[in-house]
């Protein structure tokens, strides 16, 4: 099966030896985002709400060069450098995503690139 690379400005440019997507077949894997604004890539200002709420922005803007968007997420990890802020990505994914919610990890982690506190990654089924 053919894979498609799915690459859009509207999320920040790959800093590393990765795709911001590849599409195979229905199912496209987002690589992992970290609340960088993508016009500068820069960290977002305003703290752990404002980093999780621009991973969100930065998966659906993935999600829509694919194709798709949020509700066709199948799978969502996440990762935190503070469990104690896993309460908070409750409530801002619920503005995001409405039932039914996708299966989804959270971890710990000691640390994340560019001293973000919050990454996320994903997987879609889209329509065929």
């Amino acid at each position: 099966m053919p894979h498609q690379i799915i690459r859009t400005e509207q999320a920040p440019a790959a800093i590393g030896t990765y795709s911001q997507a590849v599409k195979a077949g229905a199912t496209v894997y987002l690589s992992g985002q970290i609340p960088l604004d993508p016009a500068t890539m820069h960290l977002v200002e305003g703290g752990i709400e404002a980093q999780i709420r621009r991973v969100f922005d930065n998966l659906a803007a993935v999600a829509h060069a694919a194709g798709g968007r949020l509700a066709d997420t199948a799978k969502l990890n996440v990762f935190l450098v503070d469990l104690g802020h896993f309460a908070l990505v409750n409530q801002i994914m619920a503005e995001y995503f409405a039932e039914p919610y996708p299966a989804r990890a959270a971890v710990g982690v000691a640390a994340l690139p560019r001293g973000a506190q919050v990454e996320m990654d994903a997987v879609l089924v889209l329509e065929k």
